[in-house]
């Protein structure tokens, strides 16, 4: 059974015109579609049953960990919330049953720790992890449909005050590839602000959305992970078809022949730079699941999946902490494989209707 297109869009920009998107539609497709004729085209599209037992088998492994990370560790993570939490409110919308109120406890979880460094929000210094910690934890929420209060005020005011003497934001540390990339923290910080930005704030949040519009532009990626937030961040910042046609057409030409992305260029494929990347491409400009640009990346997938559901991706970032087990498999590289089945899993969901 061939995938069918699915051309939904969870970020949508609402004040764009429709025309827009249809002519940016088109003309994605025509850039992502050229010079890849070089690539082996793989033998069959996935099957449905085969992309719907993937996920399948991939949500019950998010979910048990993040509740066992919680449990560990009072703070809030990308890893273990953020991505998580963005992969089951998808999920329920593609039809899979998934435990409320395990998302309802994530939902808590990271409110409970924003709570504990509201003083800190108040004054502009925010938590660890500064404006990757805030802006994808109210990427997390906004989601979830949690609704707007002082605590999401307090913490999108320390966005824009953070990093303002720069048209972008930067990291706190380097642990690649989830936190070091300037445009990573960039997108998300223009996320956070997207989805919690009060009227009061419009003002300021313009200001710096421009800045940062103005430096993604001229700025190009060096890693995968800068091609991907690149791409997202110029939706967010209201870029031009060109420029995001551009973006697009530089991330789809980094897929390997085997249908797979790596993060760095010496590196081999792995499931998170392939499933960030899928993702990218797909919210940022609709590309349609049944593309050779995605069917390929998404028998990529399906292929490298763990039996348990997992996708392993080796780590290459230094510890910043002691080590925990959340639950997850693969011992040291736990946190960065859940990182990647949560991604591997959101683009899978894109190709389920």
């Amino acid at each position: 059974m061939p995938l069918p297109a699915h051309t939904s869009t969870l970020c949508p920009m609402k004040s764009v015109p429709l025309f827009r998107f249809t002519r940016l539609r088109l003309l994605l497709l025509l850039v992502l579609t050229t010079g890849t004729d070089t690539l082996p085209a793989s033998n069959q599209s996935p099957t449905l049953s085969a992309v719907r037992s993937s996920i399948e088998k991939s949500l019950p492994l998010l979910t048990s960990s993040a509740v066992q990370s919680a449990e560990r560790r009072s703070c809030f993570t990308c890893h273990h919330q953020a991505l998580p939490m963005l992969t089951l409110v998808e999920a329920r919308h593609q039809g899979f049953r998934i435990e409320e109120t395990v998302l309802q406890d994530q939902i808590h979880h990271t409110t409970a720790h924003l709570h504990r460094g509201l003083e800190n929000y108040l004054t502009g210094s925010g938590q660890g992890g500064r404006a990757d910690t805030a802006g994808s934890a109210l990427w997390a929420l906004e989601k979830t449909g949690y609704n707007r209060d002082p605590l999401t005020a307090a913490v999108a005011s320390f966005l824009i005050r953070w990093n303002d003497d720069t048209p972008y934001w930067a990291p706190q540390s380097d642990r690649p590839p989830t936190e070091g990339s300037r445009f990573t923290s960039t997108f998300l910080a223009l996320r956070g602000l997207a989805g919690y930005g009060t009227e009061n704030q419009q003002d300021a949040i313009t200001k710096r959305r421009a800045a940062a519009l103005d430096w993604l532009v001229a700025t190009p990626p060096t890693t995968t992970e800068d091609s991907v937030f690149r791409l997202q961040a110029l939706v967010l910042a209201g870029a031009s078809d060109r420029h995001r046609a551009d973006a697009a057409r530089h991330l789809s030409r980094l897929q390997r022949d085997d249908g797979g992305w790596a993060q760095l260029p010496g590196a081999e494929s792995d499931a998170y730079a392939t499933g960030s990347a899928l993702v990218a491409l797909h919210d940022a400009g609709e590309i349609p699941t049944r593309s050779s640009v995605f069917t390929r990346g998404l028998q990529f997938l399906i292929q490298s999946q763990q039996p348990d559901g997992s996708w392993h991706v080796v780590s290459r970032s230094v510890p910043i902490q002691d080590p925990y087990d959340s639950g997850f498999p693969h011992g040291k590289d736990q946190f960065i494989s859940a990182a990647a089945t949560a991604w591997a899993t959101r683009a899978l969901l894109r190709a389920s209707p």
